[in-house]
């Protein structure tokens, strides 16, 4: 139904940004709302109706909306989990966990537990070289803001809102104290971190 909106955006949650559109603020889930810039961008998005909710889900890139896609058709993994997949900024390496059938890494993901991965691969498995042949090149600046701990606690608020427990948060948490990123960096560290946990 929608392919895209394109506007500028006018706020962001841990959860979701608003991008104003004609004089409408479209509110659209994000796997990291703060990797979105505040400039005029187009945000790919695919819309969900639910029983209870109409919601639309945005992505920078193509390739992110349609593994999306590709995500919630699988048993077992609902748009939440999903996003939580996608947050990692590494898409290329789910592919590649999925091809080479490594529960143990997509196990490692909030809500993903083994007979979700056996399911993912089941479902997934030589179905995603088609979109998904390259490696994917992330459109988002890498430009550093002036460091400020409101950033680490957005990066931490987001990363409650896409599932991981506060336990998992407070293991990482200590490791990014000292580095000078913006939101979006200490998502990406942090999900790194994460994402090398047992």
């Amino acid at each position: 139904m929608y392919d895209y909106i394109k506007g500028v955006v006018t706020r962001v949650t841990p959860e979701y940004l608003v991008v104003e559109q004609q004089g409408i603020g479209w509110q659209i889930f994000a796997p990291n709302p703060y990797s979105f810039g505040t400039e005029e961008l187009q945000v790919f998005v695919h819309y969900h109706v639910r029983e209870d909710a109409h919601l639309l889900f945005g992505f920078p890139t193509l390739e992110q909306r349609e593994l999306f896609r590709k995500l919630i058709s699988v048993s077992g993994i609902g748009p939440k989990g999903a996003l939580a997949i996608l947050a990692s900024g590494q898409p290329q390496h789910v592919i590649e966990a999925i091809e080479r059938e490594d529960e143990s890494y997509l196990v490692k993901f909030p809500g993903v537990g083994k007979k979700t991965a056996r399911q993912m691969i089941l479902d997934l498995k030589g179905k995603l070289a088609e979109f998904f042949g390259e490696p994917f090149e992330s459109d988002v600046s890498h430009s550093l803001l002036a460091h400020d701990d409101v950033e680490l606690e957005e990066a931490m608020l987001a990363l409650g809102a896409l599932g991981y427990s506060e336990r998992e948060i407070a293991k990482v948490k200590p490791k990014l104290k000292d580095l000078d990123l913006n939101t979006e960096g200490y998502m990406k560290k942090a999900l790194q971190l994460l994402l090398k946990q047992n």
